[in-house]
């Protein structure tokens, strides 16, 4: 079985309180973006893959690893190299984790990582949210988007987003997920990819002050697209600009080629710009 498991693009992104729990509420609205994606292939027990010799050729050596209990293979192909425990990678967690409720037969993970990592596009949300549904299903497990929405939150705040994959308003830590209109069809939507700087998270909440926008983000994105310049912020640029200075000339770039709007994407340091078409 063979996905594509595409990034987010975030639509405002307002850090509204800490809570108890040492997380943030926050609010946003996620977007799914198709053009970036990794490819991940998933088979029981010694079925054969078909993307194997594939990674194998192109990229040589690929980073594996082996369960302790041998179930679970996976195998990590990227170009950058992989500096990761591959039984980290979250793929091979949301096996484990549907592992721990239901009987799984041994499974092999191949994917090859193409988004890019620390960007801010949820790319690594995205492949566990794929691979759980895939497991699921090759395990012959049938199970609602709701339930498996549960799992997913449960291995990364924005993981539930991709099991729906389409427009959602998020709130809580971004786990608690409402659909939302949008009508962006007289615009097109373009990401650039600042390929010298990787934020981690933790980099991106340091600092942060959380706060009440002084408009709700609903109320902006009734708003013509034209006006989300001055009104629909991302909280999380204060701080990841005030660490990486050479990103602040992006958002003024992308302005300059004709946005309508220009905002970074998450925690960073992918951006994406609104056009009209």
């Amino acid at each position: 079985m063979i996905t594509f498991p595409n990034v987010k693009l975030n639509l405002g992104l307002n850090v509204l309180r800490k809570r108890p729990d040492g997380f943030h509420d926050l609010e946003t609205v996620f977007l799914p973006y198709p053009d970036i994606h990794d490819v991940l292939e998933i088979v029981t027990g010694d079925d054969y893959s078909r993307t194997l010799m594939g990674l194998q050729e192109r990229y040589g050596a690929l980073a594996q690893a082996i369960s302790p209990d041998g179930k679970l293979m996976i195998s990590i192909a990227r170009a950058q190299g992989v500096d990761w425990d591959p039984l980290q990678d979250l793929t091979a967690r949301a096996y484990f984790l549907l592992a721990q409720d239901y009987k799984l037969p041994p499974m092999k993970i191949f994917l090859e990582k193409l988004s890019p990592v620390g960007a801010g596009l949820g790319g690594g949300s995205a492949d566990a949210a794929f691979a759980l549904r895939m497991i699921a299903e090759l395990g012959g497990q049938s199970l609602s988007d709701e339930v498996l929405a549960g799992y997913a939150a449960r291995l990364g705040s924005d993981c539930a987003f991709f099991i729906y994959n389409r427009p959602m308003f998020g709130s809580g830590r971004g786990e608690v997920l409402e659909p939302i209109d949008l009508d962006l069809s007289a615009y097109r939507i373009q990401v650039y990819i600042s390929k010298d700087v990787a934020v981690s998270t933790a980099d991106a909440y340091r600092g942060i002050v959380p706060h009440l926008p002084e408009k709700p983000l609903r109320e902006v994105l009734r708003q013509p697209v034209e006006t989300w310049k001055q009104d629909l912020r991302n909280d999380f640029e204060e701080t990841v600009f005030a660490k990486y200075p050479s990103l602040v000339p992006v958002k003024e770039m992308l302005y300059n080629q004709g946005a309508v709007y220009a905002a970074m994407s998450g925690s960073g340091s992918a951006f994406f710009q609104i056009v009209k078409k």
